[in-house]
């Protein structure tokens, strides 16, 4: 069984760059699997990493590099046994230091284990290019690499992606840089498939380190049903783009320089619309998808940086609840419920 990790901070990419990898993979034969670690308590991007003869895997409420090893553990050993992949991609939450996840699955006593290359991935439009302007857990995410990623490149200026090229360069001069867009799938993005084929290199261990703690990033999901909902299209979008302006707009007025991620989806009975935004000076992104979904919801995933919690809580909650009222949609707030361990494992194989 082959490990690919692929970190990176909040709205890097990972779940595109994830999606695309492992249905190269499936299409070549490989029995893969996914391991999706969120840091609030719903999941959001499993449903996105779904696909068939792929299996995908949650692990909420914690960071599995530092306060859900043992989960992780389990979810393991349980795929080894039941599905026996090929290959399983791990997408750490963005806080994750990828580095030391690495080194936690190596004494798990998993048989015929190896790894690819530990993979950071960067957005080059998301912070300054001077390595004295990132903070200090996304530093170590780079060191930690031995490939860094440069994604979104068809969206970032040129100037931006050699210089961040030059500033990744100075705080990790031995990783392998490439630059791409996962979105696109582009030649450069095929690269990095060519590089995830080779073993990846063992390092020393390294102190552990809480994540969450260094991090400073405040967390909050929020799940919603909706019953008697009349939103069409146009107005579904609308919905999503103006709550992710209010609640950015919020955020800001606590933290102006906040960076992180706000991920929003909106499922209703033709189609689902999907919406994100990653910092204090971001405008929403909103895709729509046309699909049938047998759930009608709403799913809120926030992770923001130095807002207390309670605060990203009451905005959240508060813009949510105000914008389902004004289009007359009827809705109940799902209370959340932690399951344990041996339960989320028993619905592994019910997910393929």
């Amino acid at each position: 069984m082959k490990v690919m990790i692929i970190g990176g901070f909040l709205g890097s990419g990972k779940t595109t760059t994830i999606q695309k990898i492992s249905r190269q993979l499936s299409d070549a034969g490989k029995r893969t699997a996914i391991i999706v670690n969120e840091i609030g308590e719903i999941g959001l991007d499993g449903e996105t990493l779904k696909s068939p003869g792929i299996i995908t895997e949650e692990l909420t409420s914690g960071c599995i590099c530092c306060t859900l090893r043992i989960s992780m553990q389990y979810t393991l050993q349980t795929l080894e046994e039941e599905f026996k992949p090929d290959i399983v991609i791990i997408e750490p939450t963005g806080i994750a230091f990828p580095g030391q996840i690495r080194e936690e699955i190596e004494v798990m006593g998993l048989s015929e284990l190896s790894f690819a290359p530990v993979v950071t991935l960067v957005d080059p439009g998301r912070f300054g290019t001077e390595a004295k302007e990132i903070p200090r857990f996304i530093e170590t995410q780079v060191k930690e690499a031995e490939i860094l990623g440069i994604n979104k490149v068809d969206v970032a200026p040129a100037g931006i992606v050699t210089a961040t090229e030059q500033m990744l360069a100075e705080l990790n001069p031995e990783a392998r840089i490439l630059k791409f867009s996962a979105k696109l799938g582009d030649e450069q993005f095929e690269n990095l498939l060519i590089h995830l084929a080779v073993p990846g290199i063992e390092k020393p261990p390294q102190k552990k380190k809480n994540s969450i703690e260094i991090s400073e990033v405040s967390a909050h999901s929020v799940l919603y049903t909706l019953a008697s909902c009349n939103l069409n299209p146009e107005k579904g979008a609308l919905l999503v783009e103006e709550s992710l302006q209010t609640i950015r707009d919020q955020v800001k007025g606590i933290n102006p320089d906040f960076i992180g991620h706000v991920k929003l989806s909106l499922k209703l009975p033709d189609f689902m619309v999907k919406g994100s935004v990653t910092s204090s000076e971001e405008a929403p992104q909103v895709e729509f998808i046309s699909r049938k979904n047998e759930k009608l919801e709403l799913r809120l995933l926030s992770a923001i940086t130095k807002v207390p919690k309670d605060r990203l809580i009451e905005i959240v909650e508060s813009t949510l609840e105000e914008k389902l009222r004004e289009t007359d949609t009827f809705f109940e707030k799902k209370e959340q419920q932690h399951q344990d361990t041996l339960t989320k494992i028993s619905g592994i194989t019910k997910r393929k």
